[in-house]
């Protein structure tokens, strides 16, 4: 046989006990004061809701995930039929990647998850307005001492879908983009008016000294002819 030292079996405890708590997520203590965990998550996606045309088929989305797997999971689809919960369809599958037998309990439904990557999604043929309303998807794991878990997908049926009138988006967008054009044009103008004017001052410095030489050699100051001094007489 193989042995362990109390060592080696502490730190696989600890390993098996640190991926427990990554994998599952603990709630409040039950009635008996000790803490359990669900695993078991049913999900619908991040958009819980689809509005569809009447006549139309559209499939309701649910897939179930469990970090430490199942065993004969039960589900099932409901229907919030004004305030009356009907069944839509159930089933149990005996474990992951098992196709299941579903009874269908409602005309023009069929499954069409067949439990591929926990996949329990049905389609709905032919909707009309009595088909849209609030459908729960619900499971119970016996793998997790008959943990639940349920979540709501809202059908929303209309005549026709409406076209969003984006006119007012785009009279926003294109006075957004006319003001940044303006500004742009006129950042652009001042840079080019304060680059001629720094020209033009460079060209007026250019000439006050130039024409500052010019009157220093006419008034005889130092460094002009007028600093010759005349050639002294023989005697």
């Amino acid at each position: 046989g193989v042995s362990f030292t109390g060592a080696q079996l502490r730190r696989n405890e600890s390993s098996s006990f640190s991926s427990f708590l990554s994998c599952c997520v603990f709630y409040s203590p039950s009635s008996s004061g000790v803490w359990s965990a669900q695993a078991l998550e049913m999900s619908v996606g991040k958009i819980p809701f689809l509005q569809a045309v009447n006549g139309s088929t559209v499939m309701l989305p649910c897939t179930y995930s469990s970090c430490i797997g199942i065993k004969n999971l039960y589900f099932n689809w409901q229907f919030n039929d004004n305030g009356t919960m009907q069944k839509v369809c159930e089933s149990t599958i005996a474990s992951e990647e098992v196709e299941p037998n579903v009874n269908v309990l409602r005309e023009r439904v069929e499954f069409v998850g067949k439990n591929h990557h926990n996949n329990i999604s049905i389609l709905l043929w032919n909707i009309t307005f009595e088909d849209g309303g609030q459908y729960t998807c619900f499971g119970r794991n016996p793998k997790e001492k008959d943990k639940n878990h349920s979540a709501i997908f809202t059908l929303i049926v209309v005549d026709e879908l409406r076209v969003v009138d984006n006119t007012l988006t785009i009279m926003i967008a294109s006075a957004v983009g006319g003001a940044i054009a303006l500004l742009m044009g006129f950042m652009l103008l001042k840079n080019f008016t304060l680059f001629v004017i720094s020209k033009l001052e460079e060209k007026n410095k250019e000439c006050l000294v130039t024409s500052s030489g010019i009157d220093n050699t006419e008034n005889g100051l130092s460094g002009s002819k007028a600093d010759s001094k005349p050639t002294p007489k023989k005697k």
